[in-house]
């Protein structure tokens, strides 16, 4: 059943809260600012690095000979990524011939949802509602539920064991006659599930420790409830690369926890990279700009290159799309105060912070829009021009039309008016 908590903010304290948020939401529009800017500097950045190294890659062939004429030169090879070195889990005494071991933890616990919701009343109070919900879930860390809102919750999780997340890498990786560095080696992800094989000790060790575990919170178990496998792996099991803490797999209880391992085998990659000696570095351009990659398989140059272009393009969008939403939340942070300083009137309020809203959202895409085309101005001045073009006519309707809709709203009777 669902647990409920009302809450109820007096009109001071609310005039407060906005009075703080004038602060957060100007310190918001000028990061937000900031990011713009920078976003769109770093793609255009991006973009003469990339067309620069496209013209200055040249294939190799053959890199499992090692050519010193391609000393310096960024280029663009196929080859097999293998290793020589073997690694091993020490905790759990298991290794492979590999690139890398990954080892990844889920523990099953009662996890809490909130969710809210807020009511205006007259004279200026505001009342929120927040219900507590509670499932079991498979989550990345032990959850404290001591810190429940719900009584009947609080200290229902317990854990078996705790087991780290851990990876390691193979430092000598070889590329034919040559090697990669650590930034490339970690790019390959060739990965594989790692089958488990536990010694003897380890298994006796752990399955000790479980039932221990298990018992100070259960207490002992019944037989019929137990999974039918032999008595060293009652409360531990393994399949394939799981290797799993409880009584039944199939049917977890709170506390279980299950590790899962992989590894990260050779498989032949595709780089882009500047050779140095034996080994390779990131490509730098005229601009100050880095680049090397790598990819999986065998991937011609132009493909690599277009896929590179695309990223960028996206990341690109991405950040202009958040730092438009942020500029307009830090516009709305600093004039909350005037939909805040009505609230005692909730429907005047309301129809305050309609037009407070709406004002802040062109506000801050015109301004976004400016500061977008004021950048590109800077490194790209043409599609700057039209972007500005843009931006006056948002303004141009935003003046001659936006205000006799805002005014339209303001005098049309509401419910609550009527009544």
């Amino acid at each position: 059943m669902a647990y409920q908590e009302t809450t109820t903010t007096n009109y001071g304290t609310r005039v407060k809260r906005s009075l703080g948020g004038i602060g957060t939401g100007l310190l918001m529009f000028i990061a937000a600012t900031a990011l713009l800017w920078w976003n769109e500097g770093r793609a255009v950045k991006t973009d003469k690095m990339l067309n620069e190294a496209e013209r200055a890659y040249v294939d190799m062939e053959n890199p499992n000979k090692k050519d010193p004429a391609f000393d310096g030169e960024l280029v663009c090879a196929s080859a097999l990524a293998t290793t020589a070195d073997s690694l091993i889990d020490s905790q759990f005494g298991i290794g492979a011939n590999a690139i890398a071991l990954r080892r990844q933890v889920e523990y099953y616990q009662w996890v809490e949802h909130s969710q809210s919701q807020t009511e205006d009343k007259l004279g200026g109070k505001e009342v929120t509602t927040t219900t507590y919900t509670y499932s079991q879930e498979w989550v990345g860390r032990p959850v404290q539920s001591a810190q429940f809102k719900d009584p009947s919750y609080q200290g229902k999780n317990m854990v078996l064991t705790t087991v780290d997340d851990a990876e390691q890498w193979a430092e000598a990786v070889s590329f034919g006659a040559y090697r990669l560095n650590d930034a490339l080696i970690r790019s390959i992800s060739s990965r594989e599930p790692m089958a488990l094989s536990l010694s003897y000790e380890l298994l006796r060790q752990l399955n000790a420790n479980t039932q221990a575990a298990h018992e100070r919170f259960y207490g002992p178990a019944r037989p019929d409830t137990m999974a039918r496998t032999d008595e060293l792996r009652r409360y531990v099991h393994i399949s394939g690369n799981e290797l799993y803490y409880g009584l039944a797999p199939s049917s977890p209880q709170v506390g279980d926890v299950r590790v899962t391992f992989e590894k990260v085998v050779p498989a032949r990659v595709t780089i882009i990279a500047q050779v140095d000696g034996d080994t390779f570095k990131p490509y730098k351009a005229k601009n100050g700009k880095r680049f090397q990659t790598l990819v999986m398989g065998r991937k011609g140059a132009d493909e690599i290159f277009e896929a590179e272009h695309s990223a960028n393009t996206t990341i690109l969008w991405v950040l202009r799309v958040l730092g438009v939403v942020l500029v307009v939340a830090g516009l709305k942070g600093v004039f909350n105060i005037l939909q805040t300083l009505l609230k005692v009137l909730p429907f005047l309020a309301n129809i305050i912070g309609w037009g407070v809203g709406m004002v802040c959202t062109i506000i801050g895409v015109v301004w976004s829009l400016i500061v977008i085309a004021l950048a590109w101005l800077f490194y790209r001045p043409l599609l700057g021009i039209g972007l500005l073009v843009l931006a006056a006519a948002l303004v141009w309707l935003f003046a001659f039309k936006g205000k006799d809709k805002l005014q339209a709203m303001a005098s049309k009777p509401t419910p609550e008016a009527a009544q």
